[in-house]
């Protein structure tokens, strides 16, 4: 009843991840207005919105949104906020992330980042010696770690050090932002609500008034 008359193709599918349909600012629209109706006090959002946003720092890419659940869950925060705050992290950012966090990780180790490196190639590199080894466990190849090893000394460790500092300084920057407007938020809706019940209060009484006026 609900699914689509025709499925969506995986070329679709793609393209939407990463460009979704009416575009990212759309997108960041509709995150910001369901982080702000969410049923909890601002400070558990927003601690929930420092933990999200914090994690999409982090180099464990396919784990953020469990990353996202225990800091929000040692920080107190709001669960909902924090999954939602994750999407700082998309194809939009991800560049200027990895490129900070590397170079900030290089430099408190001490080593050199390389302005030319293809970080996507030292990924796929990683993952096809993962692969390789996995299927050599069950055949004659030889297992080589050689591009692993690489990425690990040349990108993760270093992105995974890197990333604390900024990650920390975005974070906590978003969370003193988004604290008293979702305060302010909170309150005018609350506004709302009470004089739209205040108005519906008087029509009774305006209502039950009238009829003990006819009888």
């Amino acid at each position: 009843m609900f699914k689509r008359r025709t499925p969506k193709s995986w070329a679709l599918w793609a393209l939407h991840l990463l460009w979704p349909q009416g575009g990212w600012g759309r997108a960041f629209d509709y995150v910001k207005h369901r982080v702000r109706r969410l049923p909890d006090n601002p400070d558990r959002i927003s601690r929930g919105i420092f933990a999200g946003v914090f994690t999409t720092f982090t180099p464990f890419y396919g784990f953020h949104f469990f990353i996202a659940i225990f800091i929000a869950k040692v920080m107190r925060g709001n669960i909902l906020a924090a999954l939602m705050a994750t999407f700082f992290g998309n194809p939009l950012t991800y560049l200027p992330i990895g490129v900070v966090s590397l170079k900030t990780g290089h430099f408190l180790l001490g080593t050199e980042f390389e302005e030319n490196m293809n970080i996507g190639r030292r990924f796929a590199g990683a993952w096809r010696d993962l692969k390789d080894n996995f299927v050599a466990m069950f055949t004659d190849d030889v297992a080589h770690w050689s591009r692993l090893e690489g990425f690990y000394d040349e990108v993760f460790f270093p992105y995974m050090i890197g990333s604390l500092i900024p990650g920390i300084v975005v974070a906590t920057i978003i969370y003193y932002v988004s604290l008293p407007f979702i305060a302010a938020y909170q309150n005018r809706r609350k506004g709302r609500i009470k004089a739209k019940f205040e108005e519906i209060r008087k029509r009774k009484a305006a209502k039950k008034a009238e009829d003990k006026s006819s009888q």
